[in-house]
């Protein structure tokens, strides 16, 4: 059964939204920002180029990918897994830009989670119609760790589901400018985006850019200090 929700329909200058006991919605948050997050974003793709994964059964994802940072969110016939080099250029994934790094780690904080070290940056590329279904971010082999996602361009519908793949969700818009950070009790919850609906935003065109960091635990974590 699935609630639809105005649970985020708060001013940009407002306190986030608990959507869980770890789970917050920070509306407008990072849109002054958005241009240089987008140029950061436009480095790491110019090395490390968008592309459709295949699931390991053999499936076109519809939402082209990219990763920074010390490891990658990669999938193909040999399964789901992070590893530190692009399968495309053999190249070690590019370094995860500081604007990024140090927005992340400060809506991590934001949210109540101090010493967020992430050592991933999955970048996604959704145009009209593509979508994600519902999953959990379980590959990290470090699930105490929170979720930080940004969302800039068109908007989305965010559906947010429990611990089941089952259970209710409710959905939400998520539109340019917005994060949600979520942990603890929340961190396996299942989430996945509805098919993007036709548009054109000023600073993206007709695309959305999602933005995700994950600390995965499998390496140490050389990143510095967030400014």
């Amino acid at each position: 059964m699935q609630q639809q929700s105005d649970l985020f329909g708060q001013d940009d200058n407002e306190a986030p939204l608990a959507i869980g006991p770890g789970a917050f919605c920070f509306k407008g948050v990072i849109a002054q920002d958005a241009a240089e997050i987008l140029q950061a974003v436009k480095h790491v793709v110019a090395k490390a180029r968008f592309r459709h994964l295949t699931t390991p059964g053999g499936r076109r994802m519809s939402v082209a990918m990219s990763n920074c940072g010390l490891q990658g969110w990669v999938s193909d016939h040999a399964g789901y897994r992070y590893q530190a080099t692009d399968p495309i250029t053999g190249q070690p994934w590019p370094d995860m830009p500081e604007v990024l790094l140090a927005t992340a780690r400060s809506l991590a904080r934001r949210a109540g989670y101090d010493n967020f070290n992430p050592d991933v940056c999955l970048i996604n590329r959704y145009r009209a119609g593509d979508r994600m279904g519902l999953h959990q971010d379980k590959d990290e082999g470090n699930v105490t760790a929170p979720i930080v996602s940004l969302s800039l361009g068109m908007p989305a519908t965010f559906i947010w589901g429990g611990l089941q793949r089952t259970g209710p969700t409710q959905r939400f818009v998520l539109e340019h400018g917005d994060a949600v950070v979520w942990g603890g009790e929340d961190r396996l919850r299942f989430h996945g985006v509805a098919p993007l609906k036709a548009g054109e935003h000023p600073l993206t065109g007709k695309c959305r850019i999602n933005i995700t960091f994950r600390q995965t635990g499998s390496v140490k974590h050389a990143v510095t200090e967030a400014r």
